[in-house]
């Protein structure tokens, strides 16, 4: 049971754990899927031949003529070169709204299918076991340090102290937690749904691709480890860029209040990009949270920037308040879960 107002940071190495696609490898299929000119008809990829069927389809709308859609794919195949960060790219061709289209095409499609292809299965082969590939695994024991101490009667506790702010556009948090409540309580998957719909605090600051189907909302849904969608010409609107988010001011007021009212904020697979920094944080901190802080793939100039960084911008005046590991998501839950119950 978590006991202290606790906010994760949850980045992209969270959902690399997860065998999620890295924002890097993200970008790098992009480009070689919308290298459409390098391809004949039968010598195309099988993701070239999805998103084409997908252009195809926005393609029929009003002003995004097919000839426009390819010039906009290259584009943003060629800016590919200057870059690290699909999402980067898109910010760079703000000038052209297609390249942002195209942009979170390939997005969608590379999450969606990086959901079907990861670790975490759509529903476990065997009913009453967690669907998760062998192994371990951050989100496994996230499920057993909310529910631990936590009684069938009083359930909602285990949300009571928690919020997430997930910096990822695939929704493994939401699609694992029912089935670590009902692995723990013994309940019916739609009663953990419903609970799960109502409690967990989760927020996406760059969006999803779309809500699970048994989540509360309007947008459009696709089901987990649905790799080619037939809504997908609306998923992508569930996606935004940063100057998106910049001018969504109900979204950067949930993402700060989380962090403002929280006495502990753990930060797990965060790359520390100042953008993204920005977002979390508007002024300093004056309650003075306790952090804890992987820097886990980040090399070593890079961990001292991020220290100095963080004490700066979160007012931290005590040296005891700010730990710094540096270990995966799942040594994080493994070697710290005493402290993150207490």
């Amino acid at each position: 049971m978590i006991r202290t107002k606790t906010t994760l940071i949850v980045g992209a190495g969270a959902s690399q754990e997860m065998h999620m696609p890295s924002g890097p490898e993200l970008l790098d299929r992009t480009a070689q899927a919308y290298d459409f000119y390098r391809f004949g008809g039968e010598q195309m990829t099988k993701d070239s031949s999805m998103l084409l069927r997908h252009l195809s389809k926005l393609g029929e709308r009003p002003g995004h003529t097919q000839e426009k859609l390819y010039e906009a794919t290259e584009r943003l195949r060629i800016s590919s070169r200057m870059s690290k960060m699909i999402d980067t790219v898109i910010e760079q061709n703000d000038d052209n709204p297609l390249v942002t289209i195209c942009g979170k095409l390939a997005i969608a499609h590379f999450i969606c299918q990086g959901e079907a292809r990861s670790n975490l299965r759509p529903a476990p082969r065997v009913p009453g076991e967690l669907p998760l590939q062998a192994g371990d695994f951050w989100l496994l024991e996230l499920g057993k340090l909310m529910t631990t101490g936590v009684p069938r009667s009083k359930v909602h506790q285990c949300f009571e102290n928690l919020a997430i702010i997930s910096f990822n556009y695939d929704r493994s948090v939401e699609h694992f937690l029912p089935y670590a409540l009902m692995t723990a309580y013994g309940m019916t998957l739609l009663e953990a749904q419903r609970i799960v719909s109502e409690h967990l605090r989760i927020v996406h600051p760059y969006g999803t691709i779309g809500r699970l189907p048994w989540q509360k909302g309007e947008g459009p849904d696709v089901a987990w480890g649905d790799e080619n969608p037939w809504n997908m010409g609306n998923l992508i609107n569930q996606i935004r860029t940063a100057s998106e988010l910049m001018r969504d001011n109900k979204a950067l007021t949930e993402v700060r209040n989380a962090m403002l009212k929280s006495q502990r904020i753990v930060f797990m697979g965060f790359g520390y990009h100042p953008q993204n920094l920005d977002i979390l944080i508007d002024s300093i901190f004056a309650h003075n949270p306790e952090v804890l802080a992987g820097i886990h793939g980040l090399p070593g100039p890079s961990q001292t920037t991020v220290v100095r960084m963080l004490r700066r911008k979160l007012g931290l005046d005590k040296d005891d308040r700010l730990m710094v590991v540096n270990g995966k998501c799942y040594d994080i839950f493994r070697d710290y879960g005493m402290m993150l119950e207490s």
